[in-house]
């Protein structure tokens, strides 16, 4: 086996290892924290996730200050993880992503992936179309690609040696209260990270492949 073949063999291996070893994590050490930077980086990371039109309609709250932290707890209905955890960051869905469709195009033709008059072209397509797309359609596409970004950004955390969880059980309404979001968004779900206290339970019961994976038919019920 050649170098090239024996490093793409490790890396595809420590690749299966942090999608094995995520965990969903609900006891953090209170004392780990992770840096602006590093939080930074980590958001960097899972930006790279895929999106329609690479509109990319993800925004992100990062909670990390023990006062924010206290106040997010009864909204997240006293979830301990909430205030151990380095940071809980709410991911949310920008409904009017569109907007943003003359600087994404823009930063394309600077870095030379498309000309400018195929940037014009799809910044008139995309601001005209998802403009006037029905509501329940936008809330759609906001919140595939929230939950794509999702994804990626717990694998980026495992991969980093720090731990997540997904979490569905907050109030929203008191969220975009509590921190003056708009109704230009939407909550697609809040994940905390930090480093696990105790490690999450294992998650290697699932379904047989062959109860939820078909080939070209789909059966009948």
């Amino acid at each position: 086996m050649s170098n090239s073949q024996n490093s793409e063999k490790i890396e595809q291996q420590l690749f299966l290892d942090v999608i094995r070893e995520r965990r969903s994590v609900r006891s953090y050490d209170p004392n780990v924290q992770i840096s602006r930077e590093e939080m930074t980086e980590i958001l960097e990371l899972a930006t790279l996730a895929p999106s329609s039109s690479n509109l990319q309609p993800w925004r992100f709250l990062v909670i990390d200050t023990p006062e924010l932290k206290e106040k997010l707890l009864p909204i997240a209905f006293n979830q301990q993880q909430v205030v151990e955890a380095s940071a809980v960051i709410a991911v949310l869905g920008d409904l009017k992503s569109y907007q943003k469709a003359e600087e994404i195009y823009g930063q394309a033709v600077e870095a030379g992936f498309m000309p400018i008059d195929t940037a014009k072209s799809f910044i008139e397509r995309n601001v005209d179309m998802y403009s006037n797309l029905p509501p329940e359609e936008t809330l759609q596409i906001v919140y595939t690609d929230g939950g794509l970004i999702s994804m990626q950004l717990m694998l980026v955390a495992r991969s980093k040696g720090y731990d997540t969880v997904p979490m569905h059980g907050y109030d929203r309404a008191k969220l975009f209260e509590t921190f003056g979001i708009s109704e230009q968004y939407v909550p697609v779900m809040i994940i905390a990270i930090g480093k696990a206290m105790k490690p999450g339970h294992p998650t290697t019961t699932r379904l047989p492949i062959e109860d939820v994976a078909f080939f070209n038919e789909f059966p009948s019920e």
